[in-house]
């Protein structure tokens, strides 16, 4: 697996009729969930974001019910079994994981004990994540408050390497998400800042089982999304969406910001993107969830 051309994995999840066929990749239970109708993105959020009482079941019937096709778990720590049964109860598929403790458990730390520990972490959500049918675990690489980046950037790689080849063998991606976490970018710099840490990193890891979940809205604050689109390219796997504005120099509403939603449709179309694009707002009812999810069909001119 880890020998595939670097390209043709890729291609392949950026088809429609791949992305329509993306329920199928339910290993173990391709049974449970039809594929959706084909469409260049589908819709997906972070689990934490549906805010209704009851069973991992009542929370995914309702992310159904608000328009989502997929939603994200946080991994490790869901109940494998539990997972199953709301997929196969609500139809609606896992599309990937966020690995739950990577802000505090980090691939960056000076301390090997802990980074060890990080390793283990994402060895856990890429074997659970692949066992509920999913295909990416998105991943915070650390934070630039554990040492200068000489020191973090070859830690990290280091660290993260390890896991690629059970990545490859399960055939589930690392998507390494843009955030605000003070590494590979300049936080106090300009709003003109380029992708070129973002790709060099990407590339040094050399697989293609690595790429971004490149967050639209996280770096309107540095720099031009589409600009970044445009030169991740090929690296972008999955997208998280959410709305900022420069003007008020805060977090809003995915369609109530100044972000240039144009130029990230054409970069997109550019690239060839299709697949995921996880909602990562604040959480509320299947009402205001549903209101999200039109949202993002706005923004992305989706049908």
């Amino acid at each position: 697996m880890t020998n595939l051309p670097h390209l043709s994995r890729r291609s392949f999840f950026r088809t429609s009729a791949a992305v329509a066929a993306a329920p199928v990749f339910l290993q173990g239970i391709p049974q449970l969930v039809a594929a959706p109708a084909p469409r260049p993105i589908l819709k997906t959020l972070k689990i934490g974001m549906v805010g209704v009482p009851g069973s991992l079941t009542d929370k995914l019937k309702a992310a159904k019910q608000a328009g989502f096709d997929g939603i994200e778990l946080d991994a490790p720590g869901f109940n494998l079994e539990e997972a199953k049964k709301a997929i196969a109860e609500t139809g609606l598929p896992v599309d990937g994981t966020v690995c739950s403790s990577h802000w505090n458990v980090r691939h960056t730390s000076p301390d090997a004990a802990t980074r060890k520990k990080a390793l283990e972490h994402l060895e856990t959500a890429l074997r659970d994540t692949h066992a509920i049918g999913g295909n990416t675990v998105l991943l915070v690489v650390g934070k630039g408050e554990d040492g200068p980046e000489s020191e973090i950037w070859p830690r990290s790689i280091e660290n993260i390497s390890k896991a690629i080849p059970l990545a490859a063998s399960l055939g589930v991606y690392i998507a390494i998400e843009n955030v605000w976490n003070q590494f590979l970018y300049d936080h106090d710099g300009s709003n003109n800042q380029t992708a070129d840490k973002f790709v060099k990193y990407v590339d040094e890891l050399n697989s293609p089982w690595v790429g971004m979940q490149f967050d639209i809205g996280n770096h309107w604050k540095y720099g031009d999304p589409g600009a970044w689109i445009r030169q991740l390219g090929r690296r972008v796997v999955k997208l998280d969406i959410k709305g900022f504005s420069r003007a008020q120099n805060n977090f809003t509403p995915i369609s109530k910001c100044d972000l240039p939603w144009d130029s990230v449709r054409s970069a997109l179309t550019e690239i060839g993107f299709s697949g995921w694009c996880a909602a990562e707002v604040g959480g509320g009812n299947v009402e205001y969830l549903r209101g999200v999810a039109n949202e993002i069909k706005e923004v992305l001119k989706l049908a």
